[in-house]
């Protein structure tokens, strides 16, 4: 049996990571790489903390299941299989689905806070930070939140002033100098991907067995 090898990617909310998991994922089969996202691991809305005009703040390090997010990345990394349910964001249009994750020789894991968690940091190989000029985050995200979220133009706007944008000055940001690959996303992350990619198909020919 091999240890497969972690990649973790992160950056702000609108750095382009959903769009590059996307791509990525075109690119292999479910049993060459499997696709971990920390999105599916938000807490319940009525567990989240509310700020000072008493709204909920989902862009907390405290806003996510970190223990069961640790857990399941460790079991596949075991050679295990997990099954979990998927977040809609609080979308009453949106229906949840129940997602299998098998293990895999090479396992990508997604969200803000992958770095900023030690004990899931230290589980990861290689390290990717994607980033892209703070208005242009801005703008992805009133676009990604109307279309799939159905979310409203002015709390998009407030979230991101007192949530999202604070989040990642003191949480996120700061991990940058954890990163082994820093991809510039302001206009396309096409360089990044293709020396990406063909890392990638390498490692699934060149994995170490457990120890």
């Amino acid at each position: 049996m091999q240890k497969p090898y972690v990649i973790g990617i992160t950056g702000g909310s609108g750095s382009g990571k959903t769009t590059l998991i996307r791509r990525l994922h075109e690119q292999f089969t479910e049993d060459q790489v499997c696709f971990l996202s920390m999105d599916n691991y938000y807490k319940l809305r009525e567990e989240q903390e509310t700020d000072e005009n008493n709204e909920k703040n989902f862009d907390l390090p405290s806003s996510f299941r970190r223990e069961d997010f640790f857990r399941d990345l460790q079991r596949l990394i075991k050679g295990e299989s997990i099954t979990i349910k998927e977040y809609t964001f609080n979308n009453p249009l949106a229906k949840a689905a129940m997602i299998t994750h098998h293990s895999t020789p090479v396992i990508i894991v997604e969200g803000i806070f992958v770095f900023y968690f030690k004990e899931i940091a230290e589980l990861i190989d290689l390290k990717i930070f994607l980033e892209a000029a703070e208005h242009l985050k801005l703008i992805r995200r009133i676009k990604r939140d109307a279309a799939e979220r159905n979310y409203p133009l002015d709390d998009v706007l407030y979230r991101y002033q007192h949530h999202v944008h604070p989040t990642y000055a003191e949480f996120i940001e700061p991990m940058k100098v954890k990163a082994d690959i820093i991809i510039n996303n302001n206009y396309s992350f096409d360089t990044g991907l293709n020396v990406l990619l063909p890392f990638i198909k390498q490692r699934l020919s060149k994995l170490e067995p457990i120890t």
